[in-house]
């Protein structure tokens, strides 16, 4: 289980909630944030790889 801090969970739910969608949820929303946030995470893995390259030249 992740433990997310109250105050992440509501700003995130208030984000992605869809009174249009049957699951409660904009889910092109959902999967575009997820998304965005995977590539950050990539781009930050990427300067690290980098980084210790440099470094072991």
């Amino acid at each position: 289980m992740i433990d997310v801090p109250q105050e992440i969970y509501e700003r995130l739910e208030k984000f992605i909630t869809s009174d249009e969608s049957p699951v409660g949820i904009d889910a092109k929303k959902t999967h575009i944030l997820i998304l965005y946030r995977l590539m950050e995470i990539e781009r930050k893995l990427d300067n690290l790889s980098l980084a210790r390259t440099v470094k072991a030249g």
